[in-house]
């Protein structure tokens, strides 16, 4: 694996579009602040206790406040994707946590605000509501107003401030173990030849027809993190401890309820997914037992889920041939789309392409309102990851449709809206493959992995929300969380979902400690959500009218000016009923047939 100084130009994102070098970088750094000592920006803080001036002295606090903040996420983007690189590299960590500490201290000294804004008189604030000054920030407004049964007084807030660097410790550390210090063990072929394992190859091995390397694979990989099980539960149960503390100091009846009423959503649509699912896991079941007939197994583990049922059928190509396929893949939703896109992917270098020494793993899509979108790659030629580069490109257009057609308030999207775009693309992928491959094989093989992509996204992510919903309940319960008990209740899980033809081999047990989402406070159930909603929107971009296309667009290009629920809807998707969830799970029935049909074909 190369050192990242080895890694060519062309294969890095251009972060240099960004910061020319770390000096100018360093210089932004030292002019974003108005003092060197605390308060760091003092203008901010000579606004205390002025809010009922009037509406054009409040402007010009918020203008003033989201103009800092612009200049901290531009700032907090090179350092955390420099970070990213090279995990270990120690110029760059510190970068990331000085910027890290800065954004802190910028959360610490406008605390004050919402709470200060929320005890004006209610005439007051309905002035500054509906203020022809303010009228460019109403949404804003009202987003804040409708939290202030939860906001608490100004002194309790900035020790709510002062406490968030503090709150990340678990997340930091178990990303810090998990993608520097873990150093896996070599695992052997059936040949009784070794292979490097990583998280990057990981993935591989799992979809390698040799099953010796699958399993030694699986069991290797796992076994890592089992044998750091009491230290991992410690930075979970960290992480549910910050979150119990946040809803509770807030007033909150639950961590769930916290996580999701600032974003306009009944904690309703959370358990709705989960009821939903459960109802219709026998479609799940049943193609358990079809892969396991079609595998010839007389046993199905669980490192048998990800391998390609034709195994005369291996689709691979290069970044560029991906890259020019994710490009042609986009065409239903106009040039104008595909043009940004190409440019994007093949002049502008969104994409940090490969693998690297200590890189951060996964994948991801990145940047802020004043850069380009940058899409963290580990590319390894396999299918899986033409997929997921598919899936990237989706967020990082979404991200900048909304930059581009929203004011800088308004220019993110909600978490409950960012899958929605990736997933869309993905299918947008598969249609395409489908259309180029003549070879009933190679269909058998893309309807598999069409399958696989919903089993993954929509019944595997509703699985993990369903643990996170448990190890919240019983925090808030009160009930230790040990090692043991984590792992009895994710294998009760794995037990119910994968159903009675699938062996729960018992390195599952510990998987809940590997999976860095359960760090981010009930975000896996958007996957599930998300991937519903993408499913029924291409329907309706393809085969629709030219005003589904242009509905569509519309939502990409509204960032965050409304509810995502409402933002939504005006796409055609009404999250509120189990509907899109029932026609996913209906369009992964019907694919499981038609895999049944033209595996008896062939």
């Amino acid at each position: 694996m190369k050192k990242r100084e080895e890694v060519p130009l062309i294969d890095r994102w251009n972060i240099e579009s960004l910061y020319s070098n770390k000096d100018a970088w360093e210089q932004d750094f030292e002019s974003v602040t108005e003092s060197k000592t605390s308060p760091f920006w003092p203008t901010i803080d000579s606004f205390q206790g002025s809010l009922e001036k009037g509406p054009e002295n409040l402007l010009t606090l918020i203008e003033k406040t989201l103009a800092i903040d612009r200049k901290l996420s531009k700032l907090y983007t090179y350092a955390h994707l420099r970070h990213d690189e090279n995990i270990s590299d120690p110029e760059f960590k510190t970068c990331y946590e000085k910027i890290l500490m800065l954004c802190h201290a910028f959360s610490q000294e406008t605390a004050w605000f919402q709470p200060e804004l929320l005890e004006l008189p209610e005439a007051t604030l309905n002035e500054y509501l509906y203020s022809s000054t303010l009228k460019d920030y109403k949404f804003y407004l009202e987003k804040l107003i409708r939290q202030k049964k939860h906001t608490l007084s100004k002194d309790n807030e900035m020790l709510m401030a002062f406490a968030g660097q503090a709150l990340q410790t678990s997340y930091k550390a178990f990303n810090c173990l998990n993608d520097a210090d873990f150093k896996f063990p070599d695992v052997l072929d059936s040949s009784g030849q070794s292979k490097p394992l990583s998280h990057g190859t990981y993935a591989i091995y799992l979809r390698d027809q040799d099953r010796t390397l699958r399993k030694n694979a699986f069991q290797t990989y796992h076994q890592q993190f089992q044998a750091y099980e009491n230290t991992l539960c410690e930075l979970i149960n960290g992480q549910m401890q910050n979150h119990f503390f946040q809803s509770r100091s807030r007033h909150y009846p639950s961590s769930l309820d916290a996580a999701l009423f600032p974003k306009n959503i009944e904690s309703s649509v959370y358990h709705a997914l989960i009821q939903a699912v459960h109802e219709r896991l026998g479609v799940l079941h049943r193609y358990m037992k079809l892969r396991k007939k079609i595998l010839k197994l007389d046993e199905l583990h669980l490192y048998d889920m990800y391998v390609p049922l034709m195994s005369s059928v291996d689709i691979k190509m290069s970044y560029e041939e991906a890259e020019e396929l994710v490009i042609e893949s986009v065409q239903p939703l106009g040039s104008e789309y595909q043009d940004i896109l190409r440019k994007g992917l093949k002049t502008d270098r969104w994409v940090d392409r490969f693998e690297n020494q200590n890189k951060r793993s996964g994948a991801y899509s990145s940047g802020c309102f004043d850069s380009m979108p940058y899409i963290l790659m580990n590319y390894k030629n396999i299918i899986r990851d033409v997929f997921t580069l598919a899936h990237e490109a989706g967020h990082s257009m979404h991200s900048y449709y909304s930059r581009h057609h929203q004011p800088y308030q308004y220019s993110d999207y909600s978490i409950f809206l960012a899958e929605v775009a990736s997933t869309f693309n993905e299918d947008l992928l598969t249609r395409l493959l489908l259309k180029q491959r003549t070879d009933p094989k190679e269909k058998i093989f893309l309807i598999n992995q069409k399958i696989e992509d919903i089993r993954a996204t929509l019944f595997r992510q509703t699985m993990f929300a369903e643990f996170e919903l448990k190890i919240h309940q019983l925090t808030e319960s009160g009930v230790p969380l040990t090692p043991q008990l984590l792992k009895e209740e994710y294998r009760k899980l794995n037990q119910l979902y994968f159903g009675p033809d699938t062996i729960i081999d018992e390195e599952i047990d510990i998987e809940w400690s590997r999976i860095p989402h359960f760090y981010y406070n009930f975000y896996v159930f958007q996957y599930a959500t998300g991937i519903s909603a993408a499913l029924s929107l291409t329907e309706k971009v393809v085969n629709g009218k030219d005003q589904d296309r242009e509905n569509y667009l519309s939502f990409l290009k509204g960032g965050s000016s409304l509810y995502p629920i409402d933002m939504l809807k005006l796409a055609g998707i009404d999250m509120t009923t189990p509907a899109p969830v029932i026609a996913a799970i209906d369009v992964f029935d019907r694919l499981v047939t038609e895999l049944e049909t033209l595996m008896s074909n062939n």
